[in-house]
């Protein structure tokens, strides 16, 4: 696996793999990477990329002030060592002054799916994912790049802002890996305490309760109100939301159209979140 740095060394290696026709695909990551990372480069080989790549960069710009930016997990040589093992064939590890050189300003924004739920919650979140992205995409000019569906908003975001764009790339969601249990993957999962790790699962088993409820023509304000009460008996000390949503515009839902049930909560020092569809 190679590993490159700079934004030259990264654009110079893709131009040569397309000069001897391959297909490129790209797998944005924050590092701390899990069997749901991995997932994620298998589905590019699965869309018919003949080279991989893979970046590892804990953007600044997605955190607010008081979250988890210098404590966020990294460890390089780990992450390296996991995308061998998928057979990656690039790893791109810019520092920050390579991705924002001073000087730099320019934010992109999403307006209207990046004002909901997660950008209700996180102001600016979104802001700093759709510009880092943007980069990255720009950057590397692959023909896939693979986003996980465990961020179902953030998949929506990007969809878009690609449409938006112009950027000639096909976005693709990899289904979300859970433990046993039931838990979404997560590399925020290592913040659980022992007992925090047991009441987890919660989460994914109360998104399913609500679907069932739904389906059963229960309504959607009742089964929400269930949910936050559920997730606050098993142990979480505050729901920031579950809710019932269109599943493509993330507005209120609309009768014949798909849904999907999205929620955040916090157990402990993790921020939790996961999702599914109805």
């Amino acid at each position: 696996m190679i590993v490159v740095r700079t934004v030259a060394e990264l654009r110079g290696q893709i131009q040569a793999w397309r000069r001897e026709g391959g297909r490129i695909g790209l797998v944005p990551t924050m590092g701390a990477l899990h069997e749901g990372h991995l997932s994620l480069v298998r589905r590019a080989r699965a869309e018919g990329c003949t080279k991989v790549a893979a970046t590892v960069f804990v953007n600044p710009k997605q955190f607010g002030p008081n979250e988890d930016f210098q404590v966020y997990p990294r460890d390089e040589a780990g992450d390296a060592a996991k995308l061998e093992s998928v057979d990656t064939d690039l790893m791109f590890v810019p520092r920050v002054s390579e991705m924002y050189p001073e000087g730099a300003v320019t934010l992109i924004s999403v307006p209207g799916l990046g004002d909901l739920l997660e950008g209700e919650f996180r102001p600016g979140f979104f802001s700093g994912v759709a510009t880092v992205v943007a980069k990255l995409l720009l950057q590397a000019l692959p023909d896939v790049a693979v986003f996980g569906e465990k961020d179902y908003q953030q998949l929506q975001v990007i969809r878009r802002l690609v449409r938006d764009l112009d950027i000639p790339v096909e976005v693709v969601g990899g289904e979300t890996l859970r433990e046993p249990d039931g838990l979404a993957m997560s590399s925020r999962n290592a913040y659980l305490t022992p007992e925090e790790r047991r009441i987890a699962p919660a989460l994914n088993r109360t998104l399913k309760g609500v679907a069932e409820r739904i389906q059963g023509g229960g309504g959607c304000t009742q089964a929400e109100d269930w949910a936050r009460g559920e997730l606050l008996a098993a142990g979480f000390r505050k729901v920031d939301y579950v809710t019932i949503r269109d599943a493509e515009t993330l507005t209120g839902p609309s009768v014949g159209r798909p849904v999907r049930i999205l929620a955040a909560a916090c157990l402990g020092k993790a921020r939790l979140i996961d999702n599914i569809s109805a």
